[in-house]
């Protein structure tokens, strides 16, 4: 048994331990106009979660945001270079009547790439197979009123 002055300590130290573990953070490559005052507007309207099952987590860089587990996470960036007219855009509806067109293409990993169109600065948002070998793309969806702070110049054809 330890001596009664221990006791504060130890806990205290277990303490920031069992919560320092519970914090995790996802690299996120800084996005080279993160820094436009627009993306801070998107930043602070993300949500919490996306779809009902893939909760926020903290991020190391600015402009960043990131939903699901360590190793397969959604990732979120704002301040991406815009992309031009492509074929692969699609005009995604939130369901509350916000609608984002975004540019959609999958790599031959399996990699979903998402690029706001139409919008300065764009947002792009990364989905790893390990996201969609249990979930559809749809939760894309739910990142429209962050998405939306930008506002839209140009529409899908």
């Amino acid at each position: 048994m330890l001596p009664a002055r221990f006791v504060p300590a130890t806990t205290a130290a277990l303490a920031v331990l069992v919560l320092g573990g519970c914090a995790r953070t996802i690299g996120v490559e800084v996005a080279p106009d993160a820094a436009d005052p627009k993306c801070a507007e998107v930043m602070l309207a993300v949500p919490d979660e996306l779809g009902t099952d893939l909760p926020k987590l903290k991020t190391d860089a600015q402009a960043t945001a990131a939903w699901g587990e360590p190793g397969a996470a959604v990732t979120m960036r704002c301040g991406v270079e815009q992309v031009g007219p492509a074929a692969d855009c699609q005009h995604v509806d939130s369901g509350d009547g916000t609608a984002v067109d975004w540019i959609v293409t999958t790599d031959d990993a399996g990699t979903w790439s998402f690029v706001t169109y139409g919008r300065d600065p764009a947002v792009e948002v990364i989905v790893p197979p390990a996201v969609t070998e249990d979930h559809s793309t749809s939760f894309i969806a739910d990142l429209a009123d962050a998405v939306t702070q930008v506002p839209a110049t140009k529409e899908c054809q």
